[in-house]
């Protein structure tokens, strides 16, 4: 059906259903639903394009429904990949929508597929860079030519999913750009170019991942200090000039200076150094997290408790911890993407085996590379009574738990930042990209957690989980990590500097802009 014919048949049929005895009682109804329509077709309207990764859309998610509250529609556009993963892990009814909240589909590009894993993520950038913006153009068309929702007035796209940038630019629309990253991990992006002019990267030859080259101390990067090649997000780690990852965020970050601004998903106490640093280079820079903590005052719209899993997520977990005692429970979560061997796998579980501390270990079935993750006989007799061992789980409610004691994580921003709103120490092992550099900041400069070698062996493992539920060192991180906690919570309280800087950026980036293109 034509969309603009679609009203006219819509109050039709409400005059044949009305039984409205007087035509002049239906034209009543008739003018007050049309200025219903008005009224709702005037709220500003976002369109919000999260990276098709676990990692990338709950945040996202956290921000639309900050806008949501704020007044405005929301368009939320999946791949069709992510979107058919929605569908097996939410169901159906979640992904109809909700009020003035919709879910739109743009293809990625690549082969079709119901696996149940991130995809790779080379081909995956490859792909949305050459296949993602003529369909976007096409959303874009559909949504501002429906009578049904409000014009787009702003976009708010993923900072690794540039080409929303140059459909803002083509169709007058502002944009606006959500790293989803820690402000060091963003900084980190922007100074590819600078690492490429100087010669330090690509490497010359794969010596560099033994010979000492990646403990070379990086001391001109405004804003971050005691940072060491290594530290720098992983994908500079290449031999090859033409590596789709290097290349990819490294355009990336640069065209994020042209959006109209850029919203961070941290808090001024925990990185101000940094923040200032980007701010010098690019002042229209929000931080408003964390977005998790922000949004959690609006708990009466049925979306408030809807969270994107791409797994379907096993609740029972919590139950279990419910047995445990406080303080007392290892949770382990490698993320959505980390891939290990399956030795890596194994010196993992002997390990957490042999600290005799009851741990729950979220096992992806794809964790393993090119394998399932199948665990020893052995070592699952061994840890029967407190161990447990499930595919996915709700972290944020985990991690809010009363027994779990510390967080062996991959480093993830989202991952970090639940530890710290949950004044959770960590234990690390970074995998890829920025995980790398926040590793760097716990263990350095945030005094909460402490560093598990790349070549991760049991021994090493045991020992540092008895350290951190045990010893003195863990002790003080935990004191550390409540700390961190509490200026979480300072920040998102109203006059808190996230609270502020949200209210700041509705106000001089969305509205005002907003308003001067619809004049």
């Amino acid at each position: 059906m034509d969309g603009s014919k679609a009203p006219i048949v819509v109050y039709l049929n409400l005059f044949i259903s009305s039984n409205l005895a007087e035509p002049l009682s239906f034209c009543y109804h008739l003018v007050a639903q049309l200025n219903m329509d008005r009224v709702s077709n005037t709220k500003p309207h976002a369109v919000c394009v999260p990276f098709p990764a676990q990692g990338h859309v709950i945040p996202m998610m956290h921000l639309a429904k900050l806008l949501h509250s704020r007044g405005f529609y929301i368009t939320f556009v999946n791949t069709e990949f992510n979107h058919r993963r929605l569908l097996r892990s939410k169901g159906p009814e979640w992904v109809k929508g909700f009020d003035d909240f919709q879910f739109e589909t743009i293809p990625e590009g690549l082969p079709p597929s119901d696996r149940d894993a991130t995809q790779d993520p080379p081909a995956l950038c490859d792909s949305i860079r050459k296949n993602c913006l003529a369909p976007f153009r096409d959303l874009l068309t559909k949504l501002n030519s429906s009578v049904e929702v409000p014009q787009v007035t702003c976009i708010v796209s993923d900072g690794i999913m540039s080409f929303a940038i140059k459909a803002a630019e083509e169709f007058g629309i502002p944009e606006v750009q959500f790293w989803t990253p820690s402000a060091c991990g963003f900084m980190g992006y922007l100074q590819y170019s600078e690492l490429i002019k100087r010669g330090i990267v690509p490497f010359k030859d794969e010596s560099f991942k033994n010979d000492g080259s990646l403990e070379t101390p990086i001391d001109w990067i405004p804003g971050m200090r005691n940072i060491r090649l290594k530290d720098i997000p992983s994908f500079i780690q290449t031999t090859d000039p033409d590596d789709i990852l290097l290349n990819y965020t490294k355009d990336a970050a640069e065209n994020s200076l042209k959006a109209s601004a850029i919203i961070l998903n941290t808090f001024d106490a925990l990185e101000h150094e940094v923040v200032q640093a980007i701010e010098s280079i690019f002042p229209q820079i929000y931080t408003t997290g964390p977005l998790s903590l922000l949004g959690q005052g609006n708990t009466e719209s049925p979306l408030s408790s809807f969270r994107p899993s791409l797994w379907r997520e096993d609740t029972q977990c919590l139950q279990w911890l419910d047995k445990q005692e406080p303080n007392s429970v290892v949770y382990v979560n490698y993320g959505s993407v980390t891939l290990m061997s399956d030795q890596n796998l194994k010196e993992f579980a002997w390990g957490l085996a042999n600290s005799k501390q009851p741990f729950l270990w979220i096992v992806r079935p794809d964790v393993v590379m090119g394998d399932s993750a199948i665990m020893p006989k052995e070592f699952l007799e061994e840890i029967k009574d407190r161990g447990l061992l499930t595919s996915w789980c709700p972290q944020d409610q985990v991690l809010s738990h009363r027994s779990v004691a510390v967080f062996l994580t991959h480093c993830g921003w989202n991952s970090t930042l639940e530890s710290i709103c949950e004044g959770v120490p960590v234990i690390c092992w970074p995998f890829f990209a920025e995980q790398q550099t926040n590793c760097r900041y716990a263990c350095t400069e945030w005094g909460i957690g402490v560093e598990v070698s790349h070549d991760v062996k049991c021994d090493e493992i045991e020992a540092l989980v008895k350290e951190m539920l045990e010893a003195d060192k863990g002790k003080n991180m935990r004191k550390q990590a409540l700390e961190w906690k509490r200026k979480a919570e300072a920040a998102i309280e109203v006059g808190g500097s996230s609270y502020n800087n949200f209210d700041r950026f509705i106000t001089e980036v969305l509205h005002n802009r907003a308003a001067k293109e619809q004049s």
